[in-house]
């Protein structure tokens, strides 16, 4: 419904609770999947909210949609956890090919590969993933606007976003910043309505440590002597930065706990890869 704030409609749908959980049920029940393609399924789907940002409030939803999709589409999915690795897959193709920090975009090709087996231990057809790997690439998801917010596709289903104080590279002084955390990048905006990030910060081969001087603040920092990271500069254009650290201060103890466990995390792995393997390695056993 337009009445409903896209963001809200997907943190409700994503409880773990009554009446939540039957109304997600409900609520995938109303859309009409028989013989129509996964992509297609998945952007009705998406379209009419924003995923939340925690992992298993977007693993109830998914499992829900893979379950009502697999149903309506038997002859061709032989099991549910199939449908389920394969929408992860898709969304995960949508981030590679249309967010810029990624650079090694995924081909046709590998798209194929990286689903073989997952229909009960056997392969779906070569072209239902090529259409959607196509069809992903020509297209991407449309993320339901707010008024309060018009992220881009890049910041599709992030794993943490809000706003925190960042001390400045040249100039040390502390700013209040937007910072999104997602498909391992740190991203900061001056304001949470940009669209356009001040900052990029990929989280590779870093470490992010509680700072001794500044209380509430912690400091993410590289094994070599510059983190590799990019900046607009004050004409608009993406520049690369020379940052040795990044400070960030939080407005209490437990917000700080939160930002700096949820960076680790995006540091070592993707925050679906447990989640993915486990339920590809369920797709892939014969029954």
């Amino acid at each position: 419904s337009s009445g409903i704030n896209a963001e809200y409609g997907g943190e409700y749908l994503g409880e773990n609770r009554e009446p939540n959980l039957t109304v997600l049920r409900r609520f995938v029940e109303l859309f009409e999947f028989q013989k129509m393609d996964i992509v297609t399924a998945l952007r009705a789907f998406l379209g009419k909210f924003r995923l939340p940002g925690e992992a298993q409030k977007i693993d109830r939803m998914m499992e829900e949609f893979a379950t009502v999709y697999c149903s309506a589409n038997s002859s061709v999915y032989s099991k549910s956890d199939t449908c389920y690795v394969l929408a992860f897959s898709i969304i995960m193709l949508n981030t590679s090919l249309h967010n810029p920090s990624v650079k090694d975009k995924l081909t046709a090709d590998q798209f194929v590969k990286m689903n073989n087996g997952i229909n009960d231990g056997g392969d779906l057809p070569a072209q239902l993933l090529i259409d959607a790997y196509h069809s992903i690439k020509t297209t991407p998801f449309e993320i339901p606007e707010e008024d309060t917010q018009d992220f881009t596709i890049t910041f599709y289903n992030p794993d943490k976003r809000g706003y925190l104080v960042k001390e400045g590279g040249k100039r040390k002084t502390w700013k209040k910043r937007y910072f999104v955390l997602t498909d391992n990048c740190l991203y900061y905006f001056v304001r949470e309505s940009d669209t356009e990030p001040k900052g990029i910060v990929p989280l590779e081969n870093l470490m992010v440590t509680e700072c001794k001087d500044r209380k509430l603040t912690f400091e993410i920092r590289s094994e070599e002597k510059f983190i590799k990271a990019a900046k607009t500069d004050s004409g608009g254009r993406m520049v690369s930065g020379n940052h040795e650290n990044y400070r960030i201060q939080a407005s209490n103890q437990e917000e700080m706990t939160s930002w700096m466990d949820a960076i680790r995390k995006s540091i070592s792995k993707d925050p679906f890869y447990t989640t993915m393997q486990a339920r590809k390695k369920n797709a892939m056993c014969k029954q």
